[in-house]
């Protein structure tokens, strides 16, 4: 007997959702939280999450750690690193709402910091790399304690879950921010716990995704060289750090780091004009290890903008639309719809095709 919609499960499924205003308008999180609910079957409960930007407008010039514990052992622990490394302005539990299908949480806290003076200046790096290094290093060396965000004027929200459970548990409605993304996960290759919920973040980048990383091994032993490490159990999370490296360490911009990510076939090189020709070789060449294989659409979270890219094959959904000022991306229309009957235009992206939306005239 054949299943009707609905009743089959696709292991490969995974929902993705972002919206962004283009003039800053501040958007409720319960926006972002309706899309979800309408992909509830593209996800199995076993990882839910959202990434707001522009949500702690009076924090907006401190970094915002959040930071899963385990228990008080390591809370003691990381806090002590933390006070070393760290001026802490403000420290608290995150709010959550109790709800009997968000169970075994850890000790959900943020901290609201500047790095120490005195140590940023002796340590002689920019500001972002101390940032970078302090974090990477809690979840190398600090056992139980997972900083799972760490951007400014933005925040990682995730649990084991479905996506519009995790958001009633952490009670984003009464968050406000100019963009959003989200996340419903259906793991099959990783764990699903706490940590490897998506999105994955470091400092202002933020990365949902869905799909699967065939080259992860290669790409995970390339950036490692760079000083990152994998820790969290999720292929995604390489994503991120490839993200961070080509972006803030190589200044590449974000067409460029597309073509590194989701690289032209050699065939479609070959036919580009020269000088698009020689600069796409380049990228090729140089950063031929960070190429991700595999079917996937991921949605990049940074501070003033999103970005939707494909798999070159396009092996994984991707709608985009516009509404006067508002972007929106999901794994299905539907998704859109819920947040926007009416757009002004609706797409589906090619494969390797980068959709970037940014605020006008930048952040202020």
């Amino acid at each position: 007997m054949l299943k009707k919609e609905g009743e089959i499960r696709i292991p490969s499924g995974c929902a993705i959702s972002g919206l962004i205003s283009k003039k800053g308008k501040n958007i409720s999180g319960g926006r972002i939280v309706d899309s979800m609910t309408v992909m509830h079957e593209r996800s199995n409960g076993l990882g839910g999450g959202f990434a707001g930007y522009g949500i702690y407008p009076q924090y907006k010039d401190l970094y915002a750690l959040h930071i899963f514990f385990d228990d008080m052992r390591c809370r003691e622990e990381c806090e002590k690193f933390i006070d070393e490394v760290f001026e802490v302005v403000n420290l608290s539990k995150i709010p959550t709402r109790k709800t009997p299908k968000i169970t075994n949480e850890p000790l959900i806290w943020r901290y609201f910091v500047a790095p120490a003076h005195n140590r940023l200046r002796d340590s002689q790096l920019d500001e972002k790399e101390y940032i970078a290094r302090a974090v990477l290093r809690i979840n190398r060396d600090i056992d139980g304690c997972y900083v799972f965000s760490s951007g400014k004027n933005m925040g990682v929200f995730k649990a084991v879950g479905y996506p519009e459970d995790v958001g009633e548990f952490y009670r984003l409605d009464e968050y406000e921010g100019y963009s959003w993304t989200a996340h419903g996960r259906y793991p099959t290759n990783t764990p699903g716990w706490w940590g490897g919920a998506h999105p994955f973040s470091l400092l202002d980048y933020s990365i949902v995704h869905n799909g699967e990383i065939s080259s992860y091994d290669a790409n995970r032993r390339f950036i490692e060289m760079f000083g990152y490490t994998c820790t969290l159990k999720t292929d995604t999370e390489v994503i991120t750090y490839i993200f961070d490296y080509l972006l803030r360490h190589q200044k590449l911009k974000l067409e460029e780091a597309a073509s590194v990510i989701a690289a032209p076939f050699w065939s479609v090189i070959d036919e580009m004009p020269e000088d698009q020709k020689r600069q796409i070789t380049f990228l090729r060449n140089t950063f031929g290890s960070l190429l991700v294989t595999g079917p996937f659409s991921i949605l990049l979270g940074y501070e003033g903008g999103i970005m939707a890219l494909n798999d070159r094959l396009k092996l994984r959904s991707m709608v985009c639309a516009e509404k006067d000022d508002m972007v929106y991306f999901a794994s299905e229309e539907c998704a859109i719809r819920v947040m926007e009957p009416n757009p002004d235009r609706i797409w589906a992206p090619r494969g390797g095709e980068p959709v970037i939306a940014n605020l006008e005239g930048g952040l202020n």
